[in-house]
């Protein structure tokens, strides 16, 4: 059973591309078939079922109670049988069942994971205060040339050369100099 859901950018959007694009999130080995409690969470958080009428013990509960008993994970049956079962309640003002299920399908159509906010900084300033390199002393200061940027294996380690010259002798290469 195949869900269109027609879009105001009059794309089709199938609830499998939805179901496949939050199983496929964060994981590379998945075939975009199943979907665990976690991603099905995110699901609901992301596409707005999860709210004021619809609480996260709600999404689990019912996610527990579709998935088969030893398993972790739901197919796009149990999924379909889950959005039925939940549409009841996050439109409730709704008249008909069909009315609900087609508003919780229009809900979620077509979207995809999001990641924005996940790796926002919490404090500007003083990450810019710790990542200065014009204050840092010591041998940390040795690291980073003039404009900032680091010197890579240079600036972490004493490099030797291997000229036959005892380390630290200023006369380098004066020999022949001298004798002529």
């Amino acid at each position: 059973q195949h869900y269109f859901i027609q879009s105001n950018l009059s794309n089709q959007f199938t609830m499998e591309e939805t179901f496949a694009n939050f199983s496929k999130f964060g994981d590379t080995k998945s075939t975009g078939k199943e979907l665990d409690n976690k991603k099905f969470s995110k699901l609901c958080k992301e596409t707005g079922i999860m709210g004021k009428l619809v609480t996260s013990t709600d999404v689990d509960i019912i996610f527990s109670k579709y998935k088969p008993k030893g398993g972790r994970t739901i197919t796009i049956k149990e999924f379909n049988l889950i959005l039925d079962e939940l549409c009841v309640k996050r439109f409730p003002k709704k008249e008909s069942l069909d009315d609900k299920k087609q508003a919780i399908r229009e809900l979620i159509a077509g979207k995809g994971p999001g990641t924005t906010g996940t790796t926002k900084l919490a404090n500007k300033e003083a990450t810019a205060r710790l990542t200065d390199t014009s204050k840092y002393t010591g041998s940390h200061k040795e690291r980073f040339g003039a404009d900032g940027k680091g010197k890579g294996i240079e600036g972490r380690e004493e490099r030797v050369e291997n000229d036959g010259y005892v380390a630290g002798y200023k006369n380098n290469d004066t020999w022949d100099k001298i004798r002529d």
